[in-house]
């Protein structure tokens, strides 16, 4: 069961590298059904060129694993 809190637990584990960076990531939404998540990267993130690597080797590899029913993380 997907839910939002446990999102937000793995989401507030990854913050401080991405802030460091001078950027963060919001949860926008998730669908249980569809195992997606739908997250924001803004600030220096937002217009990284390496944002979609961090997306996907960073945030949705620890989300996938850490909670279970993510299946996949689509950053808006």
């Amino acid at each position: 069961m997907i839910s939002r809190d446990s999102i937000e637990e793995v989401l507030a584990g990854i913050r401080p590298a991405l802030r460091a960076d001078g950027g963060d990531v919001e949860l926008i939404d998730f669908d249980e059904e569809e195992g997606l998540v739908q997250v924001r990267l803004t600030g220096a993130c937002g217009s990284c060129p390496i944002s979609m690597m961090t997306l996907r080797h960073g945030i949705e590899r620890r989300l996938v694993s850490n909670v279970p029913g993510v299946r996949a993380v689509q950053a808006l």
